[in-house]
């Protein structure tokens, strides 16, 4: 099921994870070549990416949301 990224969060190894609509987290790193997401790597770009549906199997496997710490944009 598609969700809208509504907010962004570093973990505990500093990687950047979005915050979906639907209470889940998902990681979302630049990592080339099998992850190509330069975006994630600016506040401008995290900040343009707001709204963008991922795909979330939390959501398709019924999963209870995630814990999301407070929003961060910034770097």
């Amino acid at each position: 099921m598609q969700q809208p990224i509504t907010g962004y969060h570093k973990d505990a190894e500093e990687h950047w994870v979005a915050q979906l609509a639907c209470g889940h987290n998902q990681h979302v790193r630049h990592d080339p070549p099998w992850q190509n997401r330069p975006w994630v790597t600016t506040a401008e770009g995290r900040a343009q990416m707001l709204g963008l549906k991922l795909e979330c199997k939390k959501c398709d496997e019924g999963a209870p949301a995630d814990e999301q710490p407070q929003e961060i944009t910034r770097d």
